[in-house]
């Protein structure tokens, strides 16, 4: 699926004239560099495109939220433009993380929602995360809105309003009243990466009787001192040295728009979020006997040995949030997880990714237990494995170049193919898989011995390399 839509979306596109980058189309949202690629017009299309989307389906009530970029003002005033020429009544929730946005189409019953975020992109990218309904807008939906603004079919009714409505005492009164923790001398730091999520992060804290250590929980469009982005390991440096030297607890770092969490434990370790899973799968299978628990592709096997051995039922999908929460709905999961940092509980919660929320449930195990973080994970077999390796490739080959890899090993090899290739060698295993959201490839690998992880690594990136070469 991922790879049929993606090519799909892989032609040129003319809006009044004008050659629009295909590729800011996407598997699960719309993204681009905010200024070449999205321009006045372009946004207000996409906007007139959505209300059409919306209308075709009898929706009339969406939220529209924006991350703190600089060129998110810009795009939210043309998009909200869009959607009211077709009628629409827009909810405008202000500033803040995306799972704000998630939160309010849920608490207010809304219809729909779009999120203007550039995630963890750069701070000159921008892009969209829609919601129909109470669900992910992605896949085909994307490709029939393109189709949309194509052939300007675009429907238009009078009527149009915006309202103005702010969403985040009701999400701290639900956080504060689901949240239960117990001994309070939990030290902690979160650093929001100057991002949209750190102002409502310390405002929940608060309300919970929490005092965070706070790093860069100030928004800054601009991402002045790193990227906001809890995979790449040099973005936790700053963390990392506050969690050591102030002998903290643990450490949480979101990414722009705080839908990922990463997590530094009190010796100064990056828990990753696979990791993290085992964790808190083991807390909700205490509760909830048999439950079912979803993981990706990039997880380490790890994670899915466990749930079983727990008595969970651990189902490995595709990695991506929009794929995810469906695939929970379809399988009743309780909590999904991915090893970049989403978190989704559905458990207590509305089964979207939230790094607050998430943050919160991970100090409440914490304050219940007399044994550190990383010590819950003291009886896991230990593997060797790489954080994700992320390779730049032009999203027009990035597609085919996953495919030679899967029909070079399919014939010698069992391999996973729902989302790029994950091969199983003796004692490991490998994956190389297309992002969906940025022009790169992704590869990680995990072995039982350091030698096997080189020497799996080793003959992948060869064999890459001669089909990137070809």
């Amino acid at each position: 699926m991922c790879v049929r839509s993606s090519r799909r979306f892989a032609s040129a596109t003319t809006l009044d004239g004008e050659i629009v980058n295909p590729h800011v189309f996407r598997q699960y949202d719309i993204r681009g560099h905010a200024e070449r690629d999205f321009d006045d017009g372009f946004v207000r299309s996409l906007g007139l495109s959505l209300g059409t989307f919306y209308s075709k389906r009898g929706l009339r009530r969406v939220a529209v939220g924006r991350d703190c970029r600089l060129s998110s003002p810009r795009l939210h005033e043309a998009l909200c433009a869009g959607l009211r020429a077709t009628g629409l009544q827009v909810v405008d929730i202000g500033i803040g993380p995306t799972p704000l946005l998630y939160f309010a189409v849920y608490d207010l019953d809304l219809e729909g929602g779009i999120q203007i975020t550039g995630s963890h992109n750069p701070p000159d990218e921008n892009g969209f995360k829609m919601m129909v309904g109470k669900d992910s807008l992605y896949g085909d939906d994307i490709v029939e809105l393109r189709t949309i603004m194509e052939n300007e079919d675009f429907h238009r009714a009078p009527g149009g309003t915006l309202e103005t409505v702010d969403p985040t005492s009701a999400y701290v009164k639900k956080a504060a009243a689901d949240i239960h923790i117990g001994r309070r001398d939990l030290r902690f730091a979160i650093d929001a990466g100057n991002g949209a999520g750190g102002p409502l992060a310390l405002e929940t804290m608060k309300a919970l009787g929490l005092n965070p250590v706070a790093l860069l929980c100030e928004m800054d469009g601009t991402f002045p001192v790193h990227h906001a982005d809890p995979t790449d390991p040099e973005t936790l440096e700053l963390l990392k040295e506050r969690v050591v030297e102030d002998g903290l607890d643990i450490g949480f770092a979101y990414d722009g728009d705080a839908d990922r969490v990463g997590v530094i434990d009190a010796h100064g370790e990056i828990i990753w979020g696979d990791r993290l899973m085992i964790i808190l799968s083991r807390a909700l299978l205490a509760k909830h006997p048999g439950a079912t628990i979803i993981g990706e592709v990039k997880c380490s096997q790890t994670m899915y040995d466990d749930i079983e051995a727990h008595g969970g039922r651990g189902v490995l999908w595709k990695t991506g949030h929009s794929l995810i929460k469906t695939k929970m709905k379809e399988e009743r999961a309780l909590l999904a997880g991915e090893m970049s940092g989403h978190i989704f509980f559905a458990d207590r919660y509305y089964g979207f990714d939230d790094a607050i929320y998430a943050t919160l449930r991970i100090l409440e195990i914490m304050s219940h237990s007399d044994v550190p973080l990383h010590d819950m994970l003291s009886d896991v077999p230990k593997t060797f494995a790489t954080p994700e390796i992320r390779i730049e490739c032009d999203d027009a080959r990035k597609f085919s170049l996953v495919q030679q890899v899967i029909d070079h090993y399919r014939p010698t090899h069992d391999l996973v193919d729902i989302d790029g290739a994950r091969i199983q060698f003796d004692g490991g295993w490998a994956l190389v898989r297309a992002s969906n959201t940025q022009p790169v490839l992704v590869l990680r690998f995990e072995a039982d011995s350091e030698q096997q992880l080189e020497s799996m690594r080793g003959e992948v990136e060869s064999v890459l390399r001669r089909f990137r070469n070809d």
